[in-house]
């Protein structure tokens, strides 16, 4: 457990770094949740680790080479080369939230986060299909921090143009 992240976010150039450490987090709609007596909004996550993926590992099969080929993590005995964690991610100083789009960009309740950003006053966390949450803060004050062990995963996500393809596990 000497690995665990723990990052804080004070600045965009903090958020950045901190912004490709969760890339490809899966959260669960029920995960996200705003605190507005204590101005605080927080995300559970499931965050593939990809400070610990290696470049030259291969990525996730598409879902027709799956189909094809069967499940990957089952076919000829390979081995997993990634890792997930569950980690929270959470934002203090927040006065208000909008949430755009959440329930149709989620695949069984799942929401693939993109990445965030910081425009002025408003914070965007981007999700895969589409959804959004706009975070009004007062400053810039966040940390992200790994709650456990790592599982393996066969599972690395691929981009594309469009946006995260591939699975998750």
């Amino acid at each position: 457990m000497a690995d665990l992240l723990k990052l804080r976010a004070r600045d965009a150039r903090d958020l950045e770094a901190l912004a490709a450490c969760v890339q490809d987090a899966l959260v669960a709609l029920p995960d996200i949740k705003y605190l507005p007596g204590v101005r605080r909004f927080a995300l559970m996550l499931n965050r593939f680790r990809w400070e610990a993926a290696s470049a030259t590992a291969p990525t996730a099969q598409s879902g027709a080479e799956m189909e094809r080929d069967g499940d990957a993590g089952f076919s000829g005995g390979n081995e997993a080369e990634f890792e997930r964690t569950h980690a929270v991610l959470i934002f203090e100083r927040v006065r208000a939230v909008k949430r755009k789009g959440l329930e149709q960009a989620a695949t069984a309740g799942v929401l693939s986060l993109l990445t965030l950003s910081l425009d002025g006053r408003y914070l965007l966390i981007a999700f895969a299909g589409g959804g959004a949450i706009r975070l009004e803060i007062d400053q810039l004050s966040c940390y992200l921090e790994d709650l456990g062990e790592s599982w393996p995963t066969v599972w690395r996500p691929q981009h594309t143009d469009d946006g995260p393809v591939g699975g998750a596990a």
